[in-house]
Parts: structure tokens; sequence; C-alpha cells
């Protein structure tokens, strides 16, 4: 299976996301926010980073901008709940960003697992997860 790193600022959304993943036999790494997840991927080797959109030190897009720079085969899912901004924009800006699929909170296990699983080659597809 994968090794994924969970990125999200809400440590009961990391440990669900991350439940969720070692449930289907993931190996799975946290971060609280950009910053951390950068530092993560530069001292990991990991497969995927799934990252929520809105969070301090270093948002999900700007993680997303970096990692494509830095890491342009890394696997990205990008996950928001929206904010001020409708979360729909959010994820869109992301994908077009480089992001290879998006799913919008909240979020069944078995959505998820889709995601990673089309997104880690597993199945066809790619783009926003509903």
């Amino acid at each position: 299976m994968a090794r994924i790193l969970v990125v999200d600022d809400d440590a009961l959304v990391r440990a669900t996301v991350s439940s969720a993943l070692q449930r289907v036999g993931h190996e799975v790494l946290e971060a609280q926010n950009g910053l951390e997840a950068i530092a993560t991927v530069e001292q990991s080797k990991v497969d995927l980073v799934i990252s929520d959109i809105i969070m301090p030190e270093v948002d999900g897009i700007g993680l997303l901008l970096r990692l494509r720079k830095q890491h342009p085969s890394l696997r990205v899912i990008v996950i928001s709940g929206g904010g001020r901004i409708h979360k729909s924009d959010f994820l869109r800006m992301a994908t077009t960003l480089g992001a290879d699929m998006s799913l919008a909170k909240p979020f069944t296990p078995d959505q998820l697992r889709k995601a990673v699983d089309s997104v880690l080659g597993r199945q066809g597809g790619g783009g926003t997860a509903s």
C-alpha cells in the first residue's frame, strides 16, 4: 500500500482521514499545516499528499504550488470545507493549479478510498470527486 501524508490544521479531520486510510492498509504521516508538510516531504518518501486548503502558515494552495515545482510527480488530493469563499471555488482553483483530484468536505470514507485508489492508479479517473 501507499505512504500518504495527511495535512490539515484540524486535528479531528487529520485523525479521521488517517484512520480511514490505515484501515485499508496505507501508512499515514500527518502534518498540521503546509510548512510541516513541506518538511515531511523533504525528509520522507511519500506517495500521496492529501491536503486541506485553508490552513495557517503555508496554506494548501501554497503547498500545492511548492510540491508541483519541487516534486512534480508527487500525487496530490486537495480537500476543503470552504470558508469565506465557496468550497467549490477553492477546489476548482487547486485542480487548475495541478492537484490530481479534489474532495469537498464532508466526504465519506468510501469516497476517500475511491479518490486515493484513483489517484494512485488503482482505478481510472481524476478530477473532482463528489
